[in-house]
């Protein structure tokens, strides 16, 4: 892979090739992808959805739009650390082609700022409960009449996957969903395969799946214009990462690692002496010992190290990226950044302890049950729906059901891997409180 193809600034529809120099220096088109996330509904609804703490009411937690936020901004300034160093390295991207630090700066931010618009509501959960409806719950009717990789799509439902059918996805008015740029694409896609083959292999690349089957078309586009390079074997599509995926990755991890257990301290469930020890231990050599002790708050002296934490991962992650850039280039680096961390000990002590209390503790889990009840009902529901149209059985009850969608979803005749997920992506892209608004509508609790 080289970097000159990698920054493609190409579009969906586009007839002519974007070049970087000839860029408006005061809206650049990487820039344009950030405006185009934030400003589009789906992203708006991050602002509803579990981070960790289903439905939480409490000030200082994190919905998935505010971990958006400050992973775009680690990733941001992962990229632009990455983009001064490649700049050094290859001084042709800025002489002859116009690249800036700034560019790569824009693409990883961009990307990390959507890299959770696919998850559906109730955090991770919201996925398994889509995934069991039709592996062991009443969508398994539906196997026999879709392909292997269609139903395996359906039980095994990626929020990665998703988000890249929502950023892509035409629909009328709107060719090319929100037309990013293919760069902003590249480094959104970790996991640049199909559904099957199930992790073919240890590769970090396999480790889930980012593609549905209804947006092959689109990633091959992509693929080819990006000249990522292609690892299919054993009848399955799949290709190496965009470099910058990795940086996106990163970021992700930082934030998840760090940020997650200031929301388990700040709500209790870890324990102060305990919890500051962990990240003590990361940021050691950088404490100033007489600011911190300065510190009155438990909020404040988290928020310090914290800070610190993220700083110092980022310093270090950008270094890694480098260390390892030719076997990223060549497809090779099987591993993410922070496997590679000198820290790697200090980070797993830190999410061992906010998987038993945080993850595993007993709100995230009661919430987490009630999220499951909530989307596996309206699937049954609307998928009856749907299964009856296309049967031509439609009940009085179905034709509501189908009529109370909003326009924005459509369903194709006959087609049936297109109208369940139609349905799928539509409840995905749901808040949590519309989920639980739609589910006591359905049930008939309007006054709940």
């Amino acid at each position: 892979m080289v970097w000159e193809q990698l920054l493609s600034l190409k579009r969906h529809g586009d007839t002519n090739k974007r070049i970087r120099k000839e860029q408006d220096e005061t809206r650049l088109g990487f820039e344009v992808d950030y405006d185009r996330i934030v400003f589009s509904s789906e992203f708006r609804s991050l602002q509803d959805k579990t981070q960790v703490i289903p439905m939480s009411k409490t000030d200082f937690v994190h919905t998935r739009l505010t971990h958006s936020l400050e992973v775009s901004v680690v990733a941001r300034s992962l990229g632009r650390k990455v983009g001064q160093k490649l700049l050094e390295k290859y001084p042709y991207l800025y002489s002859i082609h116009g690249y800036e630090i700034n560019d790569f700066g824009a693409i990883v931010a961009a990307a990390a700022l959507a890299h959770d618009i696919g998850n559906p509501p109730f955090g991770h959960s919201g996925e398994k409960a889509i995934g069991e409806f039709f592996k062991s719950g009443k969508g398994r009717i539906f196997k026999d009449f879709l392909s292997e990789k269609e139903f395996q799509d359906l039980c095994t439902f990626e929020g990665n996957a998703n988000g890249f059918k929502i950023l892509t996805e035409s629909r009328e008015g709107r060719a090319g969903g929100l037309r990013l740029s293919y760069a902003t694409l590249g480094a959104f896609i970790k996991y640049p395969k199909e559904s099957l083959p199930i992790k073919p292999s240890d590769h970090i690349c396999d480790k889930k799946f980012g593609i549905f089957q209804s947006e092959l078309t689109q990633f091959q586009d992509v693929a080819t214009e990006l000249g990522l390079l292609s690892r299919s074997k054993n009848n399955g599509l799949s290709y190496s990462r965009h470099p910058l995926a990795y940086l996106v990755e990163a970021a992700d991890d930082i934030c998840y690692t760090i940020i997650d257990f200031e929301d388990g301290i700040n709500l209790g469930l870890i324990q102060e002496e305990y919890a500051l020890e962990f990240l003590i231990n990361l940021v050691r050599l950088k404490i100033n010992k007489q600011k911190y002790a300065s510190l009155i708050t438990v909020q404040d002296r988290v928020s310090y190290l914290r800070a610190l934490a993220i700083n110092t991962l980022i310093s270090e992650s950008a270094g890694i990226f480098m260390d390892h850039e030719d076997a990223i280039l060549n497809g090779n680096l099987d591993k993410a950044l922070l496997d590679f961390s000198s820290y790697k000990a200090q980070i797993s002590d830190i999410i061992k302890i906010s998987v038993s209390n945080v993850y595993q503790s007993k709100e995230v889990i009661n919430k987490e049950l009630a999220g499951f009840r909530v989307l596996s009902y309206l699937l049954e529901v609307y998928t009856t729906a749907v299964i009856n149209q296309i049967n031509d059985t439609l009940t009085s009850y179905d034709n509501l059901i189908l009529k109370s969608l909003p326009e924005s979803v459509s369903f194709k005749p006959n087609d049936l891997y297109f109208n369940l997920m139609s349905i799928c992506s539509y409840i995905s892209k749901l808040s949590d409180s519309n989920a639980i608004l739609n589910y006591r509508r359905l049930t008939g609790h309007l006054t709940m």
